[in-house]
């Protein structure tokens, strides 16, 4: 993988793509890779939200892995209790029992089921992939007008998808971002839409209160798979 790394989060992250990278050949990945605990205590979700995500990735991981084997390259990010899956599957069969599988999983509140039904993709296509998602992090590191830990990123067949708790705004400039990076074909956008007045009160809330222990933080009543967000949802923003 080559970035430019511009400052030590960048560093940070290009440890972390590197990690993912290298597991590529793997039939099943886990999108929530923890970087530290700075960009933890500055993400937007509450540190109990973040370990959730972090547990329903490797339970997912740990299901659908127990059901599939080998015989399907699934990838897995968690973002605010809403999950994306991305990769191949042999079957619409076998995509449908992925999705089904992990909206059994506590705490999953959403499945966002973007897997395709084809034959997996080579190392090349996955290594790309990896080279656009640290492009587009990098780059998002670069906005001064942005908090790039406000964003995840996953990047599937030149797809980009964008997850996180943003403004209308910030959305908008993001996604303009993305479709700017070299070899990106689309941009989908599974946002949670904030106003800026809870935007103002999230960050507020944020420097007042240190972040809780693990063991403290309540967990969140399970939903079924398909209720929709409060906000937000899966909006694909084609590139032109």
């Amino acid at each position: 993988m080559t970035r430019k790394l511009t400052s030590p989060l960048l560093a940070a992250l290009a440890g972390a793509l590197l990690a993912g990278a290298l597991s590529a050949c793997a039939p099943l990945v886990v999108g929530g890779a923890a970087v530290g605990t700075a960009l933890m205590a500055t993400d937007r979700r509450s540190s109990g939200t973040q370990i959730d995500d972090q547990t329903i990735e490797l339970r997912s991981s740990s299901r659908l892995s127990d059901a599939f084997g080998d015989a399907a390259h699934i990838n897995i990010a968690s973002y605010d209790r809403q999950v994306l899956l991305t990769g191949e599957v042999p079957s619409e069969a076998a995509k449908q029992q992925a999705a089904q599988i992990v909206s059994q999983v506590d705490n999953v509140r959403r499945v966002v089921n973007e897997l395709a039904v084809m034959a997996p993709t080579t190392l090349t296509q996955r290594s790309n992939d990896t080279l656009i998602t640290g492009q587009v992090r990098a780059s998002l590191v670069d906005a001064s007008d942005l908090e790039a830990n406000a964003f995840h990123v996953v990047t599937e067949r030149s797809t980009v998808y964008l997850m996180g708790r943003v403004t209308e705004r910030e959305a908008e400039r993001c996604t303009a971002i993305a479709r700017q990076i070299p070899g990106v074909e689309r941009v989908v956008r599974i946002f949670e839409v904030l106003t800026p007045e809870q935007l103002r009160q999230l960050q507020q809330e944020g420097a007042a209160t240190p972040p809780a222990p693990a063991a403290s933080a309540p967990a969140a009543a399970p939903a079924p798979a398909a209720a929709p967000p409060a906000n937000g949802g899966a909006v694909v923003t084609p590139v032109r």
